[in-house]
């Protein structure tokens, strides 16, 4: 008994405690710093950071440790200090600085992709200039730019063929560039894509068209997630379903990333292995599939780094490992070394803090569920372990945590690497037999399906994710005491189930006592930054008015309404923060008429559309709506959008709410001109309480509640301190989505009351 009792503890005591090579760790998170602050530096202050470095390493040579991490902390900063000064030294950054045009010839190095831009959809370019010439004079290999096309030259070609490793001729103007990793900033005034490419990257272009051919047949969402999911092309993503991953925790199945490697290279080694290639040769194989892998996917950040994790897996299959930490340190180290603007990428950040949290946490997690069986055990801690690491990264990026993140990569991962597989396969059997890799991307198309309907159900959510009331920075004491806490309560199946449960209840009916409040009239619905306005129209019918930027947040808004039937959509204006979030609106609800001002709006199929302009009433249910802006339906669309907004006036029961949309002062003045009555109770601020309001517009409606929609931490500024000084001039009292949430406006006893949602 007492040595079979031995043998168990020793042979879970490497799952107890396991042990990781920690020596290179504080060198890769001091160098991950280092590269963080000195890509924000000229490169003669990097170079004495470089200096620094070194000079510790010799004070202290007697400290192996503090020796080694000087010294490779020295080298990235004086890699960094090297690439600045080939920016600083190119001759574009003068040109720019100096406002020339500028002819160059251009090579792609990450795939084009579209914006909008005045008059149309314009293009955005990352490349490497080759040669370039100014009035200035001629150079050569002048460094990194950003080139925007827009207006006749975007329409001249199109962006699916601006791909990575193409050169293109442009004539632009220049403009100082935003990052220091680039030279300048070109604004394109013509454009011609040059014949020619490498084979290389040819043949990576052909796959991944292979890839996106298997699954042509297929509905949107799974046609677009099957090429995100092999090659990371999410060009294709819908924004409602971006929205739905993004709140599901999902996101990363959107960028390639270790786990896409992974599969490769199983794949590559499992076939490997049913040939009979010998062990030796499988580093070689391995090596191949990465360096095809990497120019598949693009050498984009999750793709470099995934890469070098995989030549790091690869060297231990034939000299051993020295653990997980000392690997991703490894990587993090090379990667800094060769672009330490990664330091400051999200998608780089969050990659190595997902690696961290599973290599660190997932295992103690997995061995404290040893109540469950094994497999069950590894699905919950790999998914929870990189969950609880990144968890101050996705504050600081969205301000939002997932709660059911855990949960929707539990169910969704069994059929990541299978879609993964069948999608590839099927990309390289459309090239040589189409049918063939059509019935392959079918296969990997089931998959995707299911990969979509989890982040559909786990995004819709009501309280899928929760906001970060306070600054990012407290997240990071989040971390170790949520490990506290799971440490505690894995061990223990009943505390752990009740807890799984209780959470499940609060995540698909979040408590909100008292909302709707019932007999709300007006609810400006929290949309992030864009406007979303809903008006009671009575029988369970609503008039909603704008949509938000994205469908999840005005769907929730109206489910918490009890929105069963939408009797007219309108839509004040055609900018996306207003219009763009327009399919939220129609998931189970029936829409009877859509209304639009004369800058237009997107195309709602099936139903009629109608152009209002002043002069014009919308009746729909028992709301009544006045135009008052602007006057002509035919207006220009070269005009300013924001100015061509509906202005409309809603009266309910002796108050009067003035909705503005986008309307700027020179709207604002002449519809005081126009002799329209703009007198209001209750003011719907224009364009999210921007600092361009009109004095005279803002005081003569003489209202005494004001509604600002905005977005949380939104980088425009909105809304602006000068138009809150203007409110309270006044003398109106406001209300904020951004802090307050969704705002409802109730009229008891013809006064007006606003309640708010948080």
């Amino acid at each position: 008994m007492i040595s079979s009792r031995s043998e168990t503890t020793s042979d879970r005591e490497p799952a107890l405690r396991p042990r990781h090579d920690l020596r290179l760790a504080p060198a890769a998170v001091t160098a991950w710093g280092v590269a963080a602050w000195c890509v924000g530096q000229s490169s003669r202050v990097t170079l004495v950071a470089a200096a620094v470095c070194l000079l510790l390493a010799v004070v202290v040579s007697r400290r192996p440790v503090v020796v080694v991490t000087a010294c490779l902390v020295g080298a990235v900063a004086a890699s960094t200090a090297w690439q600045l000064a080939a920016v600083e030294g190119s001759p574009v950054q003068e040109w720019a600085r100096q406002g020339v045009v500028v002819d160059a010839v251009v090579e792609i190095a990450i795939d084009a992709r579209t914006y909008r831009a005045p008059g149309g959809e314009g293009i955005v370019i990352t490349g490497a200039v080759r040669a370039a010439t100014s009035r200035l004079g001629g150079v050569a290999d002048a460094g990194r730019v950003t080139l925007f096309v827009s207006g006749p030259a975007a329409t001249d070609v199109e962006a699916s063929r601006l791909t990575v490793g193409r050169s293109v001729r442009v004539s632009a103007r220049a403009a100082p560039a935003e990052d220091t990793h680039e030279v300048a900033v070109l604004r394109v005034v013509d454009l011609e894509l040059l014949p020619g490419v490498p084979w290389w990257w040819a043949m990576s272009e052909h796959v991944r068209a292979g890839v996106r051919g298997a699954v042509a047949h297929e509905p949107l969402a799974p046609r677009a997630l099957v090429p995100a999911l092999v090659d990371g092309d999410v060009g294709a993503i819908p924004d409602d379903l971006d929205e739905d991953f993004r709140r599901s925790g999902l996101t990363h199945l959107l960028a390639v990333s270790g786990t896409n490697l992974t599969i490769v290279l199983a794949s590559v080694l499992a076939v490997a292995r049913v040939a009979g290639v010998r062990r030796r040769w499988w580093s070689l194989l391995a090596v191949l599939a990465v360096v095809g892998f990497v120019l598949v996917a693009r050498p984009e950040p999750s793709v470099l780094r995934a890469a070098a994790m995989g030549l790091v897996g690869v060297v231990a299959i034939g000299v051993g490992s020295a653990g997980g930490v000392r690997a991703l340190s490894v990587a993090v180290l090379a990667l800094l070394a060769i672009d330490p603007w990664l330091g400051r990428s999200p998608g780089f950040v969050l990659s190595v803090c997902a690696t961290a949290g599973i290599v660190l946490l997932a295992p103690p997690f997995a061995d404290r569920l040893r109540w469950c069986p094994r497999w069950i055990a590894v699905a919950v801690a790999v998914p929870l372990a990189a969950q609880v690491a990144c968890t101050p990264a996705l504050v600081a990026l969205s301000g939002e945590v997932s709660v059911v993140a855990v949960l929707a990569n539990l169910v969704a991962g069994p059929a990541v690497a299978p879609t993964t597989v069948a999608g590839l396969l099927g990309g390289l059997l459309w090239l040589a037999l189409e049918p063939v890799g059509a019935w392959s991307g079918t296969v990997a198309a089931l998959g995707a399906r299911w990969i979509v309907a989890v982040g559909r159900v786990a995004g819709g959510l009501e309280g899928a994710a929760v906001g970060w009331a306070g600054p990012w920075w407290l997240s990071l004491l989040a971390v170790p005491l949520s490990v506290a806490a799971l440490w505690w309560m894995l061990r223990r199946p009943v505390v752990a189930i009740g807890v799984v449960l209780a959470l499940a209840v609060v995540v698909w009916r979040p408590p909100s006592p008292g909302w709707p409040p019932d007999d709300w009239v007006l609810v400006a619905c929290d949309v992030g930054q864009g406007d979303g306005l809903v008006v009671d129209a009575g029988d369970g019918r609503v008039v909603v008015i704008d949509t938000g930027m994205e469908p999840g947040p005005i769907d929730r808004c109206l489910d918490r309404l009890g929105a069963q039937r939408v009797a007219a959509l309108v839509m004040t204006h055609a900018d996306a923060d207003h219009v763009a979030g327009w399919a939220g609106v129609l998931r189970g609800r029936q829409v009877d008429a859509v209304v639009t001002g004369p800058s237009g709006g997107p195309d709602v199929p099936g139903i009629p559309v109608a152009t209002a302009a002043a002069g014009d009433v919308i009746e729909a249910g028992q709301v009544r709506l006045e135009v008052l802006w602007p006057q002509d339906r035919d207006a220009a669309l070269g005009e300013d959008r924001n100015d061509l907004s509906l202005v409309l006036r809603l009266e309910v029961d002796g108050v009067r709410f003035l909705l503005t949309g986008d309307i700027e002062p020179q709207a604002q003045r002449a519809l005081l001109r126009s002799g329209a009555d703009v007198s209001a109770d209750v003011l719907k601020v224009p364009h999210h309480g921007s600092a361009h309001q009109d004095r005279d517009f803002v005081l003569a409606t003489g209202a005494e509640v004001a509604l600002l929609s905005a977005g949380r931490d939104n980088t425009y500024g909105h809304p602006a301190p000068s138009t809150l000084d203007l409110l309270a001039t006044l003398g109106a009292a406001w209300w904020r989505t951004d802090l307050q949430g969704d705002l409802g406006v109730v009229v008891r006893d013809g006064r007006v009351h606003v309640l708010t949602r948080d």
